[in-house]
Parts: C-alpha cells; structure tokens; sequence
C-alpha cells in the first residue's frame, strides 16, 4: 500500500528512542533515552524518522516511556498504567530530563515522523485521541509486539494509518518466504515489516524475506543495529530501514554511502553538546 509515512527515499534511518546522546570527548551518553533532549540530538543530526514507546498514565495521558515501571529508568518508582501524569511528571529519566507527552513531541518537531510502538493496551484508544488532536495521521507508524493489540488499532483508529508488522504479520511474512504458495496468506495491512536479525536464537532475516516482503510492496526494518559493520552488511542486503541508538555512526555510513536523506554535515559538525544545554 502507498504511504505517506514511507514517501522519503529509502534507506529509512530511525533513531531508537532518539538514540544515544553525544557526551564527553565523543563517548554515547545512553541513559537520557526516550527524552526531549534525546530526540532534539536526532533532529540536530538530520533525523527525520524517530523512534519511541508509549504508554498512558491512569487518567489517559500518553507518555513516551519503553518501560511499564518508572523504576528502571528515572529517579522514581511505580507502573505509569497505575500513577496520574501529576506523578509520573515528576520523575527525572537519568536524574534530570522529565518523561516527554507523545502530544508534545509532536508539537515541537511537526516535520518529524515517529515510529510508536504500543506497550500497553491502554494506550491504544488515547493514541487515537493524540492523532486526531494533532491531526498528525499521515506522519505516525503504529506497531506492537501484541498482534492482537496491534489489530484492535487498526481497527480503533478509524482511518488510515501505516503501521508495522505484529508478530502473526511477521510468521505469515516468513512463511511466504519460504514457499511461493504462501505468499498469499501474508496480508497487506502494514507498510513495513520492522524485526530484529534474530528471534530466540534462530535467523529471522533473510535475502529471501527481503526479497518476498519487497514483492508484497512491504519495506522492511531492522533493530536495533549499532555496529556499523552490520549496518552496512544490512543495507547491502537490500534493507530498507535501520533502528539504532547509534545515531552519529548510521548517518556518517549513509553520508559515505550517498544514502543519506536528510542535510549533509559541513566539515565542522554543528550538533550542539546535549550535555551542555541540558545539565
């Protein structure tokens, strides 16, 4: 299916969780992820595709947090399903950055598309309330570890959005790799399949599985990959899209490559110091 979510020109770079911060003589600074500060360092580099988790608070606010607990993560404890936005506010990921609202970082980069993955049957319908207020439909990727949570907003959305393959979507997608006489069980709801390179072990990714999803007009995802090496093993593999925390290294392989879609770095790169801005 055609999407407007999808309309740049491939290879699609993802920042995941907005990626690894820059800190002091070049080391990643890794524990502001899903952070304002950590999205804004994306943006700076030329990210256009970002990366997050959402879950709702107990009075429905949709918070962009990969954790169902705060404890992991922030100076706080508790499930954000079970705490109000007041207190789930008050938590500092990394000690100092507040848990972003997916409604504001929709508002502060409107150019961006985000990739939001559901963890949370509670998420599903304030998602749908999101969307509609920031009428941001056309610029979203919806998917889910849970097939059935992923079809239920399919379904609840109401309207066409682009969403991801579930993991049913991805057996089928497998399936049809092996056997051109499945290809018919795969279907064409989602506009991209986005898996790791391996499940429980086993090989999921293949020249094959590429080859089939292409056929079936689905792009196909990988994460999360921080090594560039691989990276570059990937897009020679024909991938069309690449999750990493990675940010700096995937955007100077594509640059190198002549891949990549966002501005160019000058000589000089002008990405601000997050940690200076930041505390």
């Amino acid at each position: 299916m055609t999407s407007a979510y999808l309309s740049s020109p491939a290879p699609v770079a993802l920042a995941h969780r907005g990626g690894w911060l820059t800190g002091e003589r070049g080391a990643p600074r890794t524990e502001l992820e899903n952070t304002a500060a950590a999205f804004q360092h994306a943006v700076d580099l030329g990210y256009t595709y970002l990366e997050t988790d959402v879950h709702a608070t107990a009075d429905g606010v949709l918070m962009a947090f990969h954790d169902p607990t705060l404890d992991r993560a922030t100076d706080r404890s508790g499930s954000i399903g079970e705490l109000p936005y007041r207190e789930v506010s008050r938590a500092r990921v990394g000690g100092s950055e507040p848990v972003p609202v997916l409604e504001d970082l929709l508002g502060s980069w409107p150019e961006a598309r985000f990739n939001i993955d559901l963890k949370a049957d509670a998420a599903v319908a304030p998602l749908r309330e999101v969307l509609r207020r920031t009428n941001a439909w056309d610029r979203v990727c919806v998917g889910s570890f849970d097939q059935r949570r992923l079809d239920r907003a399919r379904a609840l959305l109401g309207r066409p959005v682009a969403t991801s393959c579930g993991p049913l979507d991805v057996v089928r997608l497998r399936a049809a790799s092996l056997s051109p006489l499945l290809r018919a069980l795969a279907g064409r709801v989602p506009v991209c399949a986005q898996i790791p390179m391996l499940h429980g072990g086993f090989p999921l990714l293949s020249r094959d599985l590429i080859r089939t999803a292409h056929r079936m007009g689905l792009q196909v995802h990988v994460w999360t990959i921080n090594e560039p090496r691989v990276m570059e093993r990937l897009l020679d593999a024909g991938v069309d899209g690449i999750v990493t925390d990675n940010t700096v290294a995937l955007r100077d392989l594509l640059v190198r490559r002549g891949q990549w879609s966002g501005p160019s770095p000058g000589a000089r790169d002008t990405v601000h110091d997050s940690l200076s801005q930041n505390g």
